[in-house]
């Protein structure tokens, strides 16, 4: 049974608008107390690596920065952080200093024991200046006059940690106990909530430390009880958030997150009871049952950083620092160009009918048959908007586990191969449906290598840096065969395949206020088409001469390759591009990515060649190719299985990455040639493949900010709860993929009217199920060989080319003056309005394909010029 397409369109954006809706309503209505997950951060977590792992602390719907020396100094330079109280706020003082300082020496085991009760500091190279004064009852003459008297703007401290209690319990008769200690938070308490006196810039009293009792020493368990401890953190949240029915030290209502509801905390105090869960979760890393070492401590002391410097810190991409702080706020332009983006098409939809007698007026909109790809490609970007630069969406981090990663991969392969379609006919040699079906799967195990953060394990990393050659490899076969069979070396192809593959990326740039070689995949295929048309442009009346062609690759290799490893090439561009374009982009990153994957183009090219000369010859003809071919599908899973052993065997990714542009060629080739080793295996596809393959540029780009989350360092929480993850995969999927292929479609048309062809319109009806549906213009992608043909003889790539004329066009002055008489314009030039002449220039901009472009960079050139920080 064949599901009808419209259908279930209508119910994927049911679903998106549900899941929009209930989200907004969670942001405004459940989590308005706390919109920047603050109280969050201190207040829910766990460890989602599993027991014993305590590598990957999950505050509750945020994201918590792990924090290192550059950040720590760029928020704390110079500044002092004071650390009070008894044994377990000295524990975390030495957490913190290893965090700020790794290269000092680690104060678990150098510290004197004979020395456990005294004072301690350390000057980190930044300048922070890091302190503990031993006071386990909060009662000496320093702690008072610290928190008691005034403090000038540049001595007090950034960060001041109080902790008290066990030792009121442990010696209770000689503190007096919960008494005492009662009292003793009381005053604190009182000068530490006057606003009035700021004693430093947050202020963070530690909950009671909960005893892990079968640990504890006959000696400590007769004092310490767990039962004294839950009431003394009670009484502490009972102060923080006051309540009139419930007195301190009393019965005490607790959320689901162990704070009670009530009025705001108040002014620079904080008290992270979230420290008690970091602790039960590893109870096994304490010898005592009371004090713990760096593996677990380490997430308060990243916790207490997340939450005083998250946002004082510059907030720039990539944004993975979501809890405790809020997202930038809009520059000018890049509020114009996300209004323009999303609002500009569903205006001209609204107002169409009521600007039919308002010609002027009209002349601002889209014409009518490009405004359904222009509102659908808006709202993508508008919910990729609100996705990942609001809160509307929670985010999350990332979790590989060996047993979800095979699991996804086996149900992606079942899916494939579930709905394999055998062709009538043989296809050919790298058909259409075959290279749909290559992309698909390669970029269906991407994404799962992306979503669950693989990329630490080299034995994952290493085959999918293969899989991104492939596509490379791709692309050099699919444009050497146009340009050997075609030799159209023109403007309008060139700008067809730019735009394609690049508008979605560039308004994302500007939108969403990253970096377009962030989104790496389309500048790199960018780069090498330009590079494959300028070596089969060059001398291009010979290159059906093949000794000509052949030494124009070689020459074409050895160029790119000196100037993509030789320094200062890229980095004399970048500059340019900075100071004339405000363009900042990284040559060290941009060398790495386009040196990793140096050769694998020519190959594909040489394969093109091959593969148009094996029918040229009639190769398959001649009496010795059956046992050529034998011989070559042997070698082929020989060399296959080879690789995945030399894969395997490296010691690191950066290891192979070394090794990676000699060899990936090989598992490429040998791929090509299993897959096409008998009629039948070429002729069959996978139609879920083939599908996913149709739109694989757009789920690249799109899984970076809403199927993934923070510029791809997190997931995306369409419904939120960490336990409620397998379901969040399946509903994120599935708007994912749906915005994919809808963007693709839109984008196809988009190209086509930017730069110029086909009157084809975007469906707005039922597609009948005979009708394929399929996207109108895909990515540079190759076409299956008719019945009875080979793929030499057809163009090898599927893209729109540009109808209009290489040469630039004229502005027919009588026929715009008739036109403007006749809408009722006055045709003088001293008695046109700007809207007259705004007209006649989109009349001649629009007619001339270089100089729509020209204008278009020009805008985005201004663009940079006006904020910068939008490049």
């Amino acid at each position: 049974m064949q599901l009808n397409p419209a259908l279930v369109s209508s119910a994927l954006l049911a679903l998106i608008a549900v899941i929009l809706g209930l989200n907004v309503v969670r942001n405004i209505v459940f989590d308005g107390a706390d919109p920047y997950r603050c109280n969050a951060l201190l207040n829910s977590g766990l460890f989602i690596d599993g027991p014993e792992q305590f590598k990957n602390w999950q505050p509750n719907g945020c994201m918590l920065h792990s924090y290192q020396k550059k950040d720590i100094a760029a928020c704390l330079s110079d500044r002092r952080v004071v650390f009070i109280g008894d044994s377990t706020t000295r524990q975390l003082y030495y957490s913190f200093l290893r965090t700020v300082d790794p290269g000092a020496p680690d104060p678990f085991s150098t510290s004197d024991p004979t020395e456990k009760h005294s004072d301690k500091t350390h000057s980190a190279p930044s300048g922070l200046s890091l302190s503990f004064h031993w006071d386990p009852y909060l009662n000496t003459s320093r702690t008072a006059d610290l928190i008691s008297s005034p403090v000038s703007l540049s001595t007090r401290p950034a960060l001041l940690v109080l902790g008290t209690g066990l030792w009121y319990l442990r010696n209770s008769a000689e503190s007096g106990g919960l008494t005492t200690w009662t009292e003793r938070v009381d005053w604190a308490f009182s000068k530490l909530s006057d606003p009035a006196r700021k004693v430093a810039d947050e202020v963070v009293f530690l909950p009671v430390e909960d005893p892990f009792e079968p640990k504890l020493s006959a000696d400590r368990a007769r004092t310490i009880h767990t039962t004294d401890v839950h009431a003394m953190n009670a009484d502490l949240a009972a102060r923080l958030h006051p309540h009139p029915d419930i007195s301190a030290m009393g019965s005490l209502l607790v959320g689901a997150d162990g704070v009670p509801g009530g009025a705001a905390p108040r002014p620079d105090l904080e008290i992270p009871f979230v420290f008690n869960d970091v602790i039960a979760l590893g109870q096994s890393q304490t010898a005592d049952g009371l004090h713990y070492g760096h593996s677990v401590l380490r997430y308060q002391a990243q916790i207490l950083l997340n939450h005083r410097c998250n946002e004082v810190l510059p907030k720039r991409f990539p944004l993975d620092k979501t809890c405790c702080r809020r997202y930038p706020s809009f520059t000018g332009v890049q509020l114009a160009f996300l209004l323009f983006i999303v609002f500009w098409a569903p205006l001209g939809k609204v107002f169409h009918n009521r600007l039919a007698s308002r010609p002027r007026l009209a002349m601002l909109f889209p014409k009518e048959e490009i405004l359904a790809p222009l509102t659908i490609f808006g709202s993508a970007i508008g919910i990729l908007y609100l996705a990942d630069r609001t809160h509307v969406f929670l985010k999350e981090h990332k979790q590989y586990e060996p047993t979800t990663f095979a699991f996804l991969s086996l149900v992606a392969l079942a899916a494939g191969l579930g709905t394999m379609k055998k062709g009538d006919k043989d296809l050919g040699f790298l058909n259409r449906d075959q290279t749909d079906e290559w992309k698909g799967w390669m970029q269906i195990a991407i994404l799962i290598y992306h979503y669950l953060g693989a990329s630490k394990i080299s034995g994952i990393y290493n085959p999918i840096r293969v899989l991104v050659a492939a596509y490379l490899f791709m692309t050099g076969l699919g444009h050497f065969t146009f340009y050997y069979k075609k030799a159209d070396f023109g403007f309008a192809r060139i700008a067809n395949v730019l735009v394609r593959l690049n508008l979605l990326t560039v308004v994302l740039a500007y939108v969403m206020n990253t970096d377009y070689i962030s989104y790496y995949f389309s500048p790199l295929v960018s780069l090498w088409f330009l590079i494959i048309w300028g070596t089969m442009y060059a001398g291009h009346k010979y290159n059906e001469r093949l000794a000509f062609l052949l030494a124009k690759l070689v020459v074409s290799a050895a160029l790119v390759t000196y100037l993509i490893s030789t320094p200062p090439y890229f980095e004399t561009l970048f500059w340019a591009l900075e100071r004339v374009f405000h363009i900042r982009w990284s040559a060290t990153e941009w060398r790495f990515r386009v040196a990793l994957d140096m050769w694998i183009v020519y190959a594909g090219m040489l394969v093109a060649l091959a593969s148009l000369k094996f029918r040229e010859l009639r190769i398959a003809d001649r009496p010795w190719w059956p046992k050529a071919r034998q011989a070559s599908v042997a070698l082929a899973a020989v060399t296959l299985a080879g690789f995945m052993w030399f894969e395997l065997s490296q010691p690191s990714k950066f290891t192979y990455n070394a090794w990676h542009p000699y060899v990936s060629v090989l598992p490429v080739l040998a791929f090509i040639i299993l897959r096409n080793a008998t009629t039948a295996l070429r002729s069959t596809s996978s139609k879920v493949f083939c599908w996913i393959g149709q739109c694989s540029l757009e789920t690249f780009i799109l899984q970076f900010h809403v199927w993934l989350a923070a510029d791809t360092k997190g997931i995306l929480l369409v419904i939120p709860g960490t336990s409620l993850r397998p379901i969040n995969f399946l509903i994120s999927s599935a708007i994912f993929l749906f915005l994919s292929h809808k963007v693709a479609t839109a984008t196809g048309y988009l190209t086509e009217w930017i730069c110029g062809g086909g009157k084809k319109r975007l469906p707005v009806t039922a597609v009948p199920p005979s009708a394929p549906a399929l996207p109108l213009m895909q990515q540079i992608e190759v076409v299956p060989a008719t019945a009875g043909s080979s793929a030499a003889q057809q163009p090898i790539e599927r893209i729109s080319l540009a109808l209009e004329s290489e040469k630039p066009s004229t502005v027919d002055v009588e026929a715009a003056n008739a036109s403007a008489k006749a809408a009722g314009w006055t045709p003088g030039w001293r008695q046109r309005t700007v809207l007259d002449w705004a007209r006649i220039a989109g009349t001649s901009i629009g007619k001339d394909l270089r100089l729509k472009l020209a204008v278009g960079l020009l805008v985005l050139w201004i663009l940079n010029l006006a904020s910068p920080a939008l490049s």
